[in-house]
């Protein structure tokens, strides 16, 4: 089969499109024939090396974590789902032909492949960083770089919770935005007042890493109340960094039920074939998506 790997870590010209062997379905799992992946920064901050000194990884490696395609082995002790579903879940290296995936869920019907493939990882960080940050119904969370996938499912997650939110981004987001809920404001000098003009902060989350962190523990009055995924050196500043996964097949679930709800969808903003996954990390590294970036198998 096909797969993306990386034999060293650095930039995206690191990555390969190789012929591997195919993975098989151990206890607990199932293997799809990959149709979509979901490119996540994840991605490419492991290809960079960015985790080695907590979470080594071993070279050669394969990349990616979400996908979304039709099952075609059942491992052992896994009930609920057959040979032919259409599923999407979070796995291992899905850059791929094939994958092996740990958690699942079968796509709800309004799905293509592409844009399953966009929800795993986000929708789980999503659900987990609001739970963190303590906020709830009557509340006002501010979201730092919302246009992208993990703040498209904050923004719809949060309304659906009836908490308000302020979202910063690009002028060329800005109807992006509101069209979730949010009261939208741009980057830039003077973002902070302009923030300020919007409503009172009970809790802010730093979704592209831009170094912002110290403006919004300043704007909640509580670092506690500042959680982060992309700014690494967050708890300087006593805010918190959140990298570890949380249930993700309750995050399934819960997706499951809020798109066929109509209360949760996350565009696809670009797909790319497997032998353009560099280019996808390049666009990935760069940010200032609306919605989600997909390798499409």
């Amino acid at each position: 089969m096909k797969r993306v790997s990386f034999a060293e870590f650095g930039g995206p010209d690191v990555l390969h499109l190789e012929d591997a062997e195919e993975p098989h379905a151990g206890s607990g799992q199932i293997r799809v024939a990959v149709r979509a992946a979901g490119v996540n920064p994840v991605d490419w901050r492991i290809r960079e090396g960015q985790f080695q000194k907590d979470r080594p990884l071993e070279l050669p490696a394969g990349v990616g974590q979400d996908a979304a395609g039709v099952v075609d082995q059942i491992g052992e002790h896994v009930e609920g789902v057959e040979v032919g579903d259409r599923v999407f879940g979070r796995g291992s290296s899905t850059y791929a032909e094939f994958a092996v995936l740990a958690a699942w869920a079968r796509m709800p019907e309004s799905l293509t492949f592409e844009e399953a493939a966009g929800y795993p990882s986000v929708v789980e960080t999503a659900l987990r960083i609001i739970g963190q940050a303590g906020v709830r119904s009557g509340q006002t969370l501010l979201v730092s770089g919302a246009s992208g996938g993990v703040g498209s499912a904050v923004l719809q997650i949060a309304r659906d919770r009836g908490i308000t939110v302020i979202g910063t981004a690009t002028a060329a987001n800005q109807e992006y935005l509101r069209g979730l809920g949010a009261l939208a404001t741009t980057y830039g000098e003077g973002w902070v007042e302009r923030v300020r003009r919007l409503g009172q902060v009970d809790a802010a989350l730093d979704l592209a890493g831009s170094g912002v962190i110290r403006e919004l523990v300043e704007l909640t009055g509580d670092p506690r109340r500042v959680i982060s995924i992309a700014d690494l050196g967050a708890p300087e500043l006593g805010a918190r960094y959140s990298g570890v996964t949380g249930n993700v097949q309750q995050a399934l679930a819960e997706a499951v039920r809020l798109i066929e709800q109509g209360k949760l969808h996350i565009p696809v903003e670009q797909s790319y074939p497997l032998a353009e996954a560099p280019a996808a990390h390049i666009d990935s590294r760069a940010g200032h998506t609306r919605g989600r970036r997909v390798i499409v198998v």
